[in-house]
């Protein structure tokens, strides 16, 4: 069976730092910090401008783990080494993005910031579903 470590002071810490750079985007750039969106636009067809800043926010995001252990700390991350399992995983999450008009980040952190419904609906979906797919994946196909 799969434990998941319980580190509340971490997992404070990181909500807080997601929720300031969050703000520093909004107030700095006038964007909310959806990545699902942003991503996305910087795949064909192409939407928008400022395309170096989206890309640039990319890198930002996958370099700032390769950042944090280069400092000296230890980043826990636990991948899936099955190819064909990341890849419908992503598939899935590609597609609920689009569907619900957002991500987590979008929704969960922008859009219950500012009140709305639509995200809060939303969040409770995403969440809904990261539950059932916990127990099936680690109960019922993980056994």
């Amino acid at each position: 069976m799969v434990t998941t470590a319980f580190t509340p002071v971490s997992s404070l810490l990181g909500g807080a730092l997601i929720g300031l750079s969050a703000a520093i985007l909004i107030v700095f750039n006038g964007r909310i910090a959806g990545i699902s969106g942003i991503v996305s636009r910087l795949l064909p067809p192409y939407r928008g401008d400022d395309v170096a800043g989206k890309a640039l926010f990319t890198i930002g995001l996958v370099a700032a783990p390769l950042l944090v252990e280069a400092a000296g700390f230890r980043v826990v991350q636990t991948v899936s080494g099955s190819f064909g399992l990341l890849a419908v995983a992503g598939l899935l999450v590609g597609i609920g993005t689009v569907v619900g008009n957002g991500c987590t980040s979008g929704h969960g952190v922008c859009g219950l910031a500012r009140l709305s419904p639509r995200s809060l609906v939303a969040t409770l979906v995403f969440m809904a579903a990261a539950a059932a797919t916990v127990f099936v994946t680690r109960h019922v196909v993980g056994g």
